[in-house]
């Protein structure tokens, strides 16, 4: 609050005075707090009297400034965004304090920091658990998702990826802890609660409820406030209600007095609303809050239900508020722990017909189960592994190694609750011993410690019962081979050259069908079997050459087969022309489609920078050409056979086909592996996005324009 606005409403308060409150106020810590910054850049005090940090010692992302209309608060003026990149995640990890229970609250507000007006939709996740996608619809609209957790754990991690249109990104990030058993549970080992709808009912302006009003910093929204699909189909004779005498709550964890002193009242006998409810259906937990705050005459009752459309059985239960709280202004709290609701919840309060009041509601909370991910068995021995290395870039990736998408040096299998199977952490600047944690993974298949300064001798890895390959080379190890790598029943690849290891190489694994490789090890030497040696390595060479010959036969007939198979549609690219020669499924005649160099390409959409969305088997860029045409580049993702299908059927159709409603194909590109299509750009967005997205707020497509567009793509 400004300082000319408190001399206002105190005006017998001395300046020295209300400068040192001033002072005291900005300087005030609340316990337990925590408010991130995300992209900003120093730590300040906000107008509540929150203290935010910044998070630019988070070693992730980078961070841009937004310009946002009716936005003023600093923690809104930045975000910190990260590359949109599918198979990474990048997590927060904050500290906790183990069985307490905690609000965290997240805020994503797009403000076009890109500058391409690409709206973004992602994945949020705590810990392995899967809590959002997070979809922008709008550059100036806030996204806030909230969640209740009891943590079990000294730290918990909070989670971007899957980032399927535009870049991930993150505004704030608020961790409020609660001190009393309000959102306590008989199933919070097993579910989160996830906030759906907080509510404060009767509110008098738009602004909602929160620290230091309510001491959690828990925001109830007004009922007032005015968006889609929020408590809209009220009923006649709905008003608003307020009083200034104290509410007894209680507890500390209710509502908050500001909450209770405003209601709505049903003057007509009826309140109905109908509200989306955030992740749903599903069950979930809701209660609403009641206190009677009117001064009702000695004749004067008010008893009604709550109706809920297709749930008789919350229809049974009467509420008289003064009887069951005992009293007026005092709080009455009653509610189902496990309910299920619809995504679309439309619910009632009507009047008995002995009462002679309508139906009163102060405020109202509804939260969503979630179910708790335990993510993979893996995790304590990984969190082991990584606490050798804390200051190492690839040990601070942060929550689960495999959920919801594997760390960037891991692989994991795709078990509900899955099993590392590889590791690569070659010329990661380790040293020491091999880690412990590495050699008693029961799903690990393959491990590489390539290039790495290791020493010590080579661990017992018989832990890691299904490991088939091994590569240790180019380190400092030292010490004779373990006869335990001979347990190894499942290893095919042991690569140990360029260490120090020495003496006699365990017999059992020169005999077995393995590619072995110990050169640069001095000291070390086979047994007394040098025959067996020699044949290993005779066999080996021989299979290389009978395997490099059958290549060189497969390929020729493979290349004939192309020829044969020409005329049936087949893209070919004659050598040593570039050009690709599209042939038409009936042998009606060809068309040739343009070919696209790769630097044409590289250059037009600047390396693929500009992610403008995805689908079917490949990501769409944006691009522009040297001649000022704009371009929509789509990039092939899969090498699979059906994804190279359909690269070939799309530039075989599309070169032939033209129709005003079919977005122009210019051309291909098929160059360093790479399978790319170029289209127009299309300014106006596409047919999903007039019919579905936010365009339709610039206005809707007629009836007949979509009949028309109907019957034209039937043609």
């Amino acid at each position: 609050m400004e300082v000319r606005r408190l001399l206002f409403m105190i005006p017998y308060l001395s300046i020295s005075l209300l400068l040192l409150l001033l002072f005291h106020n900005a300087q005030a810590q609340v316990p337990g707090f925590v408010s991130l910054d995300c992209g900003g850049n120093g730590n300040y005090t906000d107008f509540l009297g929150l203290q935010w940090t910044s998070d630019n010692q988070f070693m992730f992302g980078e961070t841009a400034k937004i310009t946002v209309a009716n936005e003023t608060r600093t923690q809104y003026s930045t975000v910190r965004y990260f590359p949109a990149d599918i198979r990474r995640k990048y997590c927060y990890s904050l500290d906790v304090k183990q069985r307490v229970r905690y609000l965290v609250r997240t805020t994503f507000l797009y403000g076009n920091f890109d500058n391409n007006n690409v709206y973004p939709k992602f994945d949020i996740s705590i810990g392995a658990t899967y809590w959002s996608t997070i979809v922008i619809n709008d550059a100036s609209t806030m996204e806030v998702k909230e969640l209740i957790f009891l943590a079990t754990s000294p730290t918990i991690s909070i989670c971007l990826s899957n980032a399927t249109t535009g870049r991930p990104f993150i505004s704030t990030i608020e961790l409020r802890p609660f001190n009393g058993s309000l959102y306590l549970t008989d199933h919070e080992s097993q579910f989160y609660l996830s906030v759906s709808a907080r509510i404060n009912f009767g509110a008098e302006s738009e602004d909602p409820v929160r620290y230091p009003d309510d001491p959690f910093d828990r925001i109830w929204a007004s009922d007032s406030l005015k968006k889609a699909n929020y408590l809209v189909e009220v009923a006649a004779g709905t008003v608003k209600v307020s009083t200034k005498s104290p509410i007894d709550i209680n507890k500390d964890d209710r509502p908050p007095q500001k909450v209770m002193q405003t209601a709505v009242v049903g003057t007509k006998g009826s309140l109905t609303y109908r509200l989306n409810l955030d992740g749903f259906p599903g069950f979930g937990w809701a209660v609403s809050y009641f206190a009677e705050i009117e001064d009702l005459k000695p004749s004067d009752t008010r008893i009604f239900r709550l109706v809920v459309p297709g749930m008789p059985d919350v229809t049974k239960a009467a509420v008289n508020i003064q009887e069951n709280a005992q009293g007026k202004n005092r709080l009455y709290e009653p509610g189902y722990t496990n309910i299920s609701f619809p995504f679309v919840l439309n619910f009632k309060f009507l009047k008995t017909a002995e009462s002679t009041l309508g139906p009163l509601l102060n405020a109202m909370e509804i939260n969503k189960y979630l179910k708790i991910n335990d993510g993979s068995l893996d995790v304590i021995a990984f969190a082991g592994l990584v606490s050798h290395y804390p200051l190492a870039d690839w040990a601070r990736e942060g929550g689960d190694p495999c959920l919801p998408v594997p760390w960037s040096w891991v692989n994991c299998n795709s078990d509900p609750q899955p099993r590392i199977t590889s590791i690569d952490l070659s010329g990661k600047n380790l040293s020491g011993n091999i880690p412990s944690e590495l050699t008693t993974l029961p799903g690990l298949t393959e491990l590489r410690l390539v290039g790495n300064s290791l020493t010590g001798p080579i661990p017992d890895f018989t832990g890691s019962t299904d490991l088939k390959i091994l590569h240790l080379e180019n380190n400092q190890l030292t010490g004779e081979l373990p006869s335990s790598l001979t347990d190894l029943d499942n290893l095919k690849e042991l690569y140990l050259q360029n260490n120090k290891l020495s003496g006699e190489i365990p017999s059992g694994l020169l005999n077995k069908n393995l590619v072995f490789n110990y050169t640069g090890n001095n000291d070390l030497h086979p047994g007394g079997n040098h025959k067996t040696k020699a044949g290993i390595i005779i066999g080996a060479t021989v299979g290389a050459a009978v395997l490099l010959l059958a290549t060189i036969i497969s390929c020729v007939f493979m290349n004939r087969g192309r020829k044969k198979h020409h005329n049936k549609g087949e893209l070919t690219t004659p050598m040593p022309s570039h050009r690709l020669v599209v042939s038409s499924l009936n042998d009606a005649g060809t068309e040739s489609a343009h070919c696209f160099a790769l630097s044409e390409i590289e250059e037009a959409t600047k390396n693929f920078e500009k992610k403008i969305g995805s689908g079917g088997f490949g990501v769409v860029y944006y691009g522009k050409m040297k001649d000022g045409r704009e371009i929509a580049v789509k990039l092939l993702t899969s090498n699979s056979y059906q994804g190279k299908r359909e690269f070939s059927n799309e530039v075989t159709l599309l070169s032939r086909i033209h129709h005003r409603n079919l977005v122009q194909f210019l051309g291909y590109c098929q160059e360093d592996s790479k399978h790319i299509l170029v289209y127009e750009y299309m300014h106006s967005g596409t047919l999903k996005e007039h019919l579905y997205g936010p365009l339709t707020r610039e206005g809707a497509i007629s009836w007949l324009k979509r009949l028309e567009i109907a019957e034209d793509s039937a043609k």
